[in-house]
């Protein structure tokens, strides 16, 4: 009888230093302040939130579209892949009210990283199918509608392998959207006149494990990209020596002018042109080389200066945990920005924030705001 008593207490202490060296850590993070959030000051920005966080909401991307703001986001259990996984279309007067339109799935698949696009009058939503828990997408597929409601059944690019990101173009007439191969390590640029069929103009960039390429032109039709590196991180993702590849390219768009900044390593990016600058909303992993690409580590959605041979850090966004894969609206005085984030008043690890809620946010930026931002930025380098 004393030895179960003792058995007993023994299985009670195991339990309790069980708890608190498991639970301890996870209750520590689940209710930690933000800390490390560089939010600009002097940045005049309105911040809200779109859709709360009643599952892990993700990947978005924001476009004008007649009279209305269009966001799609994807919808899931987690960040993992997910057979439950769906494209959710919302649309809005004002980015602030909004009103599911549509929703799109593959049956048996995950779906992810939606990207919209307007081509020869047809409104195009493109995404990449993905099959693994682990996400690696392995080809891009498309919907197109004439309302922003009524959408075409997913078909399949007949570029198979390629992953396209953000379609854009000089002259409302041909488009160029860069794509990453489905294995990662090589970055080509695309183009089409009707969003279906599309060439190979020719490659970008080869090696680095390069993958998420994001592009836009400038006001003389030169195109700007960023590519991410992953470098060969480990399986928690963590690789040091991640960061950005940036490539200026003109006319006919076959050969590039690179350079590498190591301000971060620009994750899920999303480029816009304000005037003569580059600007760029994307993931800013917090201790840099430290702790680049890990799992363990803290993330932000931040806004940076595209320079041809560097980025420029210039403010975050409120965010932490999973977060970033951004959507950009230019107005004459104001930049809209979708994004997804854990919530705002914690500051979670990646891999916690890729297993808990999250919710869609909006920030609005005043232009000369960001322009004034900028400038004090490029007087301190």
């Amino acid at each position: 009888m004393e030895k179960g008593r003792r058995r007993a207490v023994v299985a009670v202490l195991c339990l309790v230093l069980l708890f608190v060296a498991v639970g301890g850590p996870l209750l520590y993070w689940r209710f930690r302040q933000p800390s490390d959030l560089q939010v600009a000051p002097s940045l005049t920005m309105e911040s809200w939130t779109a859709v709360p966080p009643d599952a892990h909401h993700s990947n978005t991307d924001l476009f004008r579209y007649k009279d209305s703001f269009l966001l799609v986001h994807a919808t899931s259990p987690y960040h993992f892949a997910s057979k439950k996984c769906r494209l959710v279309i919302r649309a809005s007067a004002d980015g602030r009210q909004w009103k599911k339109q549509a929703e799109i799935a593959v049956p048996g698949e995950d779906v992810r990283d939606p990207k919209f696009a307007l081509i020869d009058g047809k409104l195009f939503l493109y995404f990449l199918n993905n099959a693994k828990f682990e996400p690696k997408p392995y080809t891009t597929s498309y919907c197109v509608s004439e309302d922003g409601i009524n959408w075409t059944a997913p078909r399949q690019l007949a570029n198979k392998g390629w992953l396209f990101w953000r379609p854009q173009t000089p002259d409302a007439k041909t488009f160029y959207v860069p794509a990453y191969w489905w294995e990662h390590g090589k970055a080509t640029l695309f183009k089409s006149t009707d969003g279906i069929e599309w060439t190979e103009v020719g490659p970008i960039y080869s090696g680095d494990t390069i993958d998420e390429t994001d592009a836009v032109f400038r006001p003389d039709g030169t195109l700007v990209m960023t590519g991410r590196l992953e470098m060969n991180p480990n399986y928690w993702g963590y690789g040091p020596q991640g960061h950005t590849l940036i490539g200026i390219s003109s006319p006919p768009y076959t050969e590039w002018s690179l350079s590498r900044s190591y301000e971060t390593r620009l994750d899920g990016p999303c480029l816009f042109q304000i005037g003569e600058r580059t600007f760029a909303v994307g993931r800013r992993h917090v201790g840099g080389a430290k702790h680049m690409g890990s799992c363990w580590g803290r993330k932000r959605t931040s806004l940076y200066l595209v320079r041809p041979e560097r980025l420029v850090f210039l403010s975050d966004l409120p965010s932490n945990g999973d977060t970033a894969y951004a959507g950009v609206v230019v107005n004459e005085r104001n930049v809209l920005i979708s994004y997804y984030s854990s919530p705002r008043n914690r500051d979670f690890f990646w891999l916690m924030g890729m297993f808990s809620n999250t919710a869609i946010e909006m920030a609005e930026v005043r232009i000369d705001s960001l322009n004034d931002l900028a400038d004090a930025r490029l007087a301190k380098l």
